[in-house]
C-alpha cells in the first residue's frame, strides 16, 4: 500500500483487534476543558533484554509501570519463532488490558517482524503506510484513535532504517511527510527515527509538528545501559491544537537496549 492517498490511512483501515477495551478515560483535563493525554514510544527489540532473554512479561510490566494512554512500540514480531512464535501485540496488548493494532515491515522466521500501536481508547482503523525500501522493508503504522471527549486523533509509529548513511531514512520520511500534509485531525508522530537532532530527517519533522522536548540533562535514549544517542522522538500537529507538553527517557537497564520515552501533552478544545 502506497503513502500517498490519505484515504488509504483515514478510510481503508485493517480489521483491528483488541483485548477488551476498558473504560475509556483521560489522565487528566484541564480547566479550559483539554484532554491531557500520557504517550509513550518504546523499541522494545521483540521483547530481548539486554540479558539476551525474551520476557514479553517483563516489557508488559515496564509499560505497566509508565501508566500510558497511546504507546508506539518498535521491533515487534508477531508468530515469530525467535519469541516463541507469539503475537506480541496481541500479546502485551491483553496483559495490559490495551487495544492493539500491528503493522508488518516483512515475514520473518514463520510469522512477521513490524511495529505496534497499543491503545487505552478505542483503534477505530489502522493502516500500514508502505514507506520506500531501505536495507529493510518498512512502514509507518497509522491508527485513529477516537478519544473520551468523542474526538479523534490519527497515531503514526515509525521506525526508519538504522543504517549510518542516511539516505534510506531521509526517502521515508520524505513519503510519510505527503501523507503528514494531508492530514486534516490532530495527529501525534512517535518512533525510532534513528537520526538525531539536527540531522535532515528530523528537520523535515520539524518543519511540520511540535517535538515534546526532552531535559538538556537527560534526553539519550539508546543504548539503554549506556545512553549516547538522542533517535527515539515524540511530534505532535498542528501546534494550535495541542497545548504545551514536555518529553523525558526513563532509566530501564534490562527490558530492551532503547530506553522508553513518555510524554505528556494536553489536547487543545
Amino acid at each position: 500500500m502506497r503513502s500517498r492517498p490519505l484515504l488509504l490511512v483515514l478510510v481503508v483501515g485493517l480489521t483491528v483487534a483488541g483485548a477488551c477495551v476498558p473504560s475509556v478515560r483521560a489522565r487528566g483535563g484541564v480547566a479550559s476543558g483539554g484532554l491531557a493525554l500520557r504517550i509513550v514510544s518504546y523499541n522494545i527489540r521483540h521483547g530481548r533484554g539486554v540479558d539476551d532473554s525474551v520476557d514479553l512479561a517483563r516489557t508488559a510490566r515496564v509499560l505497566r509501570d509508565l501508566a500510558p494512554d497511546i504507546v508506539g512500540l518498535q521491533e515487534v514480531d508477531r508468530t515469530v519463532r525467535r519469541s516463541g512464535s507469539v503475537d506480541e501485540a496481541a500479546a502485551l496488548g491483553g496483559m495490559l488490558g490495551l487495544q492493539h493494532a500491528f503493522g508488518a515491515f516483512m515475514p520473518y522466521q514463520g510469522g512477521e517482524y513490524g511495529l505496534a500501536i497499543l491503545s487505552r481508547f478505542p483503534i477505530t482503523r489502522a493502516t500500514p503506510v508502505r514507506l520506500p525500501d531501505g536495507n529493510e522493508p518498512r512502514v509507518a503504522l497509522a491508527a485513529e484513535v477516537r478519544l473520551p471527549d468523542g474526538r479523534a486523533v490519527m497515531v503514526i509509529n515509525v521506525h526508519f532504517d538504522w543504517v549510518s548513511n542516511d539516505s534510506f531514512r531521509l526517502r521515508q520520511a520524505t513519503a510519510l511527510t505527503t501523507v503528514l500534509d494531508t492530514l486534516r485531525m490532530p495527529y501525534v508522530l512517535l518512533g525510532d527515527f534513528n537520526d538525531e537532532p539536527g540531522s535532515r530527517t528530523l528537520a523535515l519533522f520539524e518543519a511540520r509538528a511540535t517535538q515534546l522536548r526532552k531535559p538538556a540533562s537527560d534526553h539519550f535514549t539508546f543504548s539503554s545501559t549506556e545512553p549516547v544517542k538522542e533517535i527515539d522522538f515524540v511530534f505532535v500537529a498542528p501546534a494550535r491544537a495541542w497545548g504545551t507538553g514536555s518529553a523525558h527517557p526513563v532509566t530501564e537497564r534490562m527490558a530492551s537496549d532503547h530506553r522508553p520515552v513518555v510524554a505528556e501533552v494536553v489536547l487543545r478544545p
